[in-house]
């Protein structure tokens, strides 16, 4: 067994967040010296063509040490965000009358149409084919 192993075995406390595809695993792990460390996992699920799928996984090591400095940096990132767009979820994948900025743009500076508005014979051009 690895030295990698037998780190991997020396959990103590785990704690899972599933959010849609992607799953968060929060774990505490033991030093060999006996102390604690943090870890956090992102893993996502990708699903093949043929129903096959794999799972990518992203880990963090988190040290008690780099512990505040990394909790300010994090809560000041979050606070951003909900300052900055609030705490409504805006995404097409959360909502199915979402439409990009872009979208809305080009909507809004397009010519409007009438519904109402009726062609006439009167507005085509007559074309004679003996002419062509």
């Amino acid at each position: 067994m690895g030295d990698r192993d037998s780190m991997e075995q020396e959990e103590i406390h785990s704690k899972v967040l599933r959010a849609g595809r992607r799953t968060y695993f929060f774990d505490v792990r033991s030093t060999k010296a006996g102390d604690y460390y943090l870890t956090i996992t992102e893993s996502k699920k990708f699903t093949h063509d043929d129903g096959s799928f794999h799972y990518k996984k992203h880990k963090i090591y988190l040290y008690k040490e780099d512990f505040d400095a990394f909790k300010e940096n994090v809560i000041e990132m979050m606070d951003f965000i909900i300052d900055e767009k609030g705490t409504e979820v805006i995404s097409e994948r959360h909502q199915r009358d979402f439409k990009k900025e872009d979208d809305v743009v080009a909507e809004e500076s397009a010519p409007a149409v009438e519904i109402d508005e009726v062609k006439t014979t009167e507005s085509f051009t007559d074309v004679d084919f003996d002419d062509i």
